[in-house]
């Protein structure tokens, strides 16, 4: 039978690209994201690809998604996002609410839902999409960075937690990536200051860069877990150090 991975955040970006690459690698993948016309016609391109709609931050839609599913080996926590840039003295409550409601407890929420599933699989994968701002703080990115720490803390509790169970647990920390929308988000939809932050950075990281990654973790033999792989470019040393082209 075939293995079934579900990724949510999958209408753009780095879910988008998981969902194909995982599909090329033989699993029926559950695609889910709130812009469902986007993931028809995903659906409608990749052969292995069902569009669910889901929204992370609603106990009734992913629990409707859990219970449609017959069985669940790979489940990737990729759903999430950064909003706004402010200095945390000045920093939007509602922002700051968002990215964790996204990221952490969307998370929770389809962690929760699918574990007795990936337990059941017998060799179940849960993937946690963080960040390098989970492990490495920076000037404006205060929501951000708390929401993505919070992600890679949850990553090693459950590590600990399900030790002795049939299921891996694989946090993928990226780096700079520049991927469909999330700089536009961050800067609520200004496009030019959202180039601005790759502006001269020779290649950054793709989201196809990230799906491959993924998919090499997950698709290791069932005794070998990658705990955290840190992907970065080339050009990019560290959070604060950036080698931009002028």
């Amino acid at each position: 039978m075939r293995k079934t991975a579900v990724v949510t955040g999958a209408s753009s970006g780095i879910g988008e690209a998981t969902a194909r690459r995982l599909a090329a690698e033989g699993y029926d993948v559950v695609a889910g994201a709130r812009r469902r016309d986007r993931l028809d016609k995903l659906a409608a391109e990749v052969p292995g690809i069902r569009a669910v709609t889901l929204d992370v931050t609603s106990d009734e839609s992913v629990a409707a998604l859990a219970a449609s599913l017959e069985r669940c080996d790979v489940l990737v926590n990729n759903a999430g996002g950064a909003f706004g840039l402010e200095p945390v003295a000045e920093g939007r409550l509602a922002d700051w609410q968002r990215m964790y409601d996204v990221n952490v407890l969307g998370s929770l929420r389809m962690t929760q839902a699918l574990t007795p599933k990936l337990i059941d699989s017998g060799d179940g994968v849960l993937v946690m999409l963080t960040s390098t701002a989970g492990l490495v703080s920076y000037e404006g990115g205060g929501g951000y960075c708390a929401a993505k720490h919070a992600q890679s803390s949850m990553a090693e509790t459950l590590r600990l937690e399900l030790v002795g169970q049939p299921v891996r647990v694989v946090e993928i920390a990226p780096g700079m990536v520049r991927s469909e929308g999330f700089a536009v988000t961050r800067f609520r939809g200004d496009q030019e200051a959202a180039d601005r932050v790759y502006e001269g950075v020779p290649d950054p990281l793709s989201s196809d860069d990230v799906a491959d990654a993924i998919a090499w973790c997950v698709t290791r033999p069932a005794h070998v877990n990658i705990d955290r792989l840190v992907i970065r470019p080339r050009a990019q040393a560290a959070q604060h150090k950036v080698h931009r082209v002028r």
